[in-house]
C-alpha cells in the first residue's frame, strides 16, 4: 500500500533530521532525484524543519529581529512545500495518465498528494507526541495525557492511510479522476501582492 510505503520514509526523513536536531542541518536526500522517494522524503524534511521553526518563533524571549528573519525563513518553507506537494501530484498524473475513466467517475475534494501531506504532518505528530508520552522528566499526569493524544493520533493514522490507498485505488480503476488546482498564492507574488507591487514602483 502507498500510504505505508510513504509513511516509511516519512519516519526515515524525521529519525535522520534528529540526529542533529538543527534546522539549518543541510538534507542529505538517500534517494535518487527520479524517483518518488526523493520527492516523499524531501517533503518531510521541508516539513520537518518548518515544524521546528513554528516551535522556535514561539520563544516568548525571542529577538524581534531574529523573529521577523524566521518569518521570512518560514514563508519561504510554505512556499517550498506546496511546491513539493505539486511535484507529487505531478507524479500521480503521470503514473495514471494512461488510465481509463469511467462515465461516472467522481473528483475527490483532495488531490492525492495533498492527502500525502497531511500524512506527513501526521507523522510528525507522533513522534513528536510519543516524546512527551516517554518524556522521563515530566509529570505522569503530563505523560498520561499525552498517551491519550497519541492514541487519537495514531487512529487518526489508520484512518488517513485507508483514505488514501482507497482514493488512489479509485483513481487506478476509473472510478476517480484527478483534477489538480495549481495553488497560486498571491500573498508571494511580486504582481498579485499589493503590497509587494507598489513598493516596485
Amino acid at each position: 500500500m502507498f500510504s505505508k510505503f510513504a509513511y516509511s520514509i516519512f519516519e526515515q526523513s524525521i529519525k535522520d533530521y534528529h540526529v542533529y536536531d538543527n534546522v539549518n542541518q543541510p538534507i542529505n536526500n538517500p534517494y535518487p532525484k527520479e524517483k518518488i522517494e526523493h520527492l516523499l522524503y524531501f517533503k518531510n524534511w521541508i516539513d520537518t524543519v518548518q515544524w521546528h521553526y513554528e516551535d522556535i518563533i514561539r520563544d516568548p524571549n525571542i529577538d524581534p529581529v531574529a523573529a521577523l528573519t524566521l518569518k521570512r525563513k518560514i514563508d519561504a518553507s510554505n512556499q517550498e512545500r506546496t511546491d513539493m506537494v505539486e511535484y507529487i501530484d505531478s507524479y500521480f498524473l503521470q503514473k495514471y495518465g494512461n488510465v481509463e475513466v469511467k462515465p461516472t467517475a467522481k473528483i475527490n475534494s483532495e488531490s492525492p498528494a495533498w492527502t500525502i501531506d497531511r500524512l506527513s504532518i501526521l507523522a510528525l505528530k507522533i513522534y513528536h507526541m510519543s516524546e512527551e508520552a516517554t518524556r522521563a522528566e515530566a509529570s505522569q499526569e503530563h505523560r498520561d495525557k499525552c498517551q491519550e493524544k497519541l492514541n487519537v493520533l495514531l487512529e487518526q493514522r489508520t484512518d488517513l492511510s485507508t483514505a488514501i490507498d482507497d482514493l488512489l485505488s479509485d483513481i487506478e480503476n476509473g472510478d476517480k479522476f484527478m483534477k489538480v488546482y495549481k495553488q497560486m498564492k498571491m500573498y508571494n507574488d511580486d504582481d498579485l501582492n499589493p503590497v509587494l507591487y507598489q513598493n516596485k514602483k
